[in-house]
């Protein structure tokens, strides 16, 4: 009886033994997967804080209506030389974020982003030793190769940072937009002020920029990198939109998409309605002075253009959750016109306040079309091909840089801001009418 007792009092012992090793076991793995995704989000929170200040010094790029000034004043460059200047700059953006996606796949983030900040570096600084008769060293280095090494970072960034966050990815791209936004304000009266101090000057001053950005971005580039697959990020939560498309989705290849004529329909819509940001852009400075602004309220303004633009990104995704794609996009495309009706009335009767209504308008709209590219590109053509598709519609920008070119001649011609904006009002008329039409592809 006692040997029966013995028996099964081990027996009971065992079974507890092994239920407490296993419970220690669960404790164990339970208490290393919080340690591990708490590490986790915290390499992503530094992760966005580095983007969110590598996109700060980046975003240097739309204060060309404070960066040129040198060249108008000392040098007298011709208003359509440096309107040409911003469309170049604006191309190799564009050409760098493509690039930008394609050597990151073979070389990695690091490498990518390096080569990003020596291109700014060397660009900033050949700016710098621009003398009268070196007119075409401002296309080389400044619309060239700056605008290059930015558009690489661009791209780098922003796919790198967002992969660290599936489940936010709207609140991540808010912010890494925000910060590439709001440099104009930061940076724009910083640069101003150098300018104007006789010890520093706008030689000293690019060479400045150039080495802050390059550094910054080469910092970026030891800390940022693309999350393992072992990693283990939270996931997004699902949202159901107020209004979703009513059609079955598939993934095109690039070639598909190019002969699909929804495709051109909207690439030359999101060209009208961006062309209204990039022609306010480069001239916003004069634009405001030219209705009785003083040049430190016109400096200050062309920052808060630019932190509208950010605004406006943000804005857009949250409104397109509720929304959904055919609607924002319509909303969009209203706000630009309002914004170029009211900087149009503003121009003929000379009010400042409707010159900064019509700016914070076209900032907004302006910021709304690299959401509304992104959402067009992934519910009509899929997730698969997304990258290159997306960057192939984003050309719509080079398109928009050359509407904006022939603004700025227009302006010279006739002397006004009347006619360009008139064109401007036209072109974001006839985007809307296409709008209308753009269905399943």
């Amino acid at each position: 009886m006692q040997k029966l007792f013995r028996f099964k009092a081990l027996k009971c012992w065992n079974v507890l033994k092994h239920m407490l090793y296993y419970l220690l076991f669960k404790s164990l793995c339970k208490g290393f997967e919080t340690m591990t995704t708490q590490s986790t989000l915290k390499k992503r929170q530094l992760y966005l804080v580095v983007g969110v200040f590598a996109m700060l010094f980046s975003g240097v790029l739309y204060a060309w209506s404070i960066l040129k000034i040198p060249f108008k004043e000392i040098f007298h460059f011709s208003d359509s030389s440096l309107a040409l200047s911003f469309t170049v700059t604006m191309c190799f953006f564009c050409l760098g974020a493509f690039f930008g996606s394609i050597i990151c796949k073979k070389l990695g983030v690091r490498p990518t982003l390096i080569i990003a900040g020596l291109l700014v570096g060397l660009g900033f600084f050949l700016t710098s030793v621009i003398t009268a008769d070196m007119e075409y060293m401002l296309f080389i280095g400044y619309a060239f190769l700056a605008a290059t090494g930015i558009g690489i970072s661009y791209n780098v960034i922003v796919s790198t940072v967002c992969a660290w966050f599936p489940d936010k990815k709207g609140f991540c791209s808010g912010c890494l937009m925000m910060g590439f936004g709001v440099s104009t304000l930061l940076l724009g009266n910083l640069i101003s002020l150098m300018f104007e101090n006789e010890n520093i000057g706008w030689s000293r001053t690019y060479l400045i920029l150039g080495t802050v950005i390059a550094t910054v971005l080469i910092i970026s580039a030891l800390i940022l990198k693309a999350p393992s697959k072992d990693v283990v990020l939270p996931t997004p939560k699902q949202r159901k939109t107020a209004k979703s498309e009513n059609f079955e989705a598939r993934d095109f290849k690039t070639s598909e998409m190019l002969k699909s004529f929804t495709f051109w329909r909207a690439f030359v819509c999101m060209a009208f309605i961006t062309a209204v940001g990039n022609s306010v852009i480069s001239f916003a400075r004069d634009l405001v002075v030219s209705v009785n602004a003083d040049n430190a309220l016109a400096t200050t303004l062309v920052g808060v253009l630019a932190v509208c633009n950010g605004l406006g990104r943000v804005l857009t995704g949250a409104v397109y959750d509720i929304l959904g794609r055919r609607l924002t996009m319509i909303c969009a495309n209203l706000i630009t016109i309002v914004a170029a009706g009211v900087t149009l009335v503003s121009v003929i009767v000379g009010s400042l306040p409707l010159c900064i209504a019509g700016l914070c308008l076209t900032g907004i709209s302006y910021g709304s079309c690299p959401t509304v590219t992104s959402a067009f590109s992934a519910s009509f053509y899929g997730q698969k091909y997304f990258s290159m598709n997306y960057s192939i519609i984003n050309f719509n920008l080079i398109f928009a840089s050359f509407i904006a070119t022939f603004a700025n001649n227009l302006l010279i011609t006739s002397g006004s801001y009347v006619s360009p904006f008139v064109m401007l009002l036209v072109l974001a008329v006839v985007a809307l009418g296409l709008n209308f039409t753009i269905k399943k592809p």
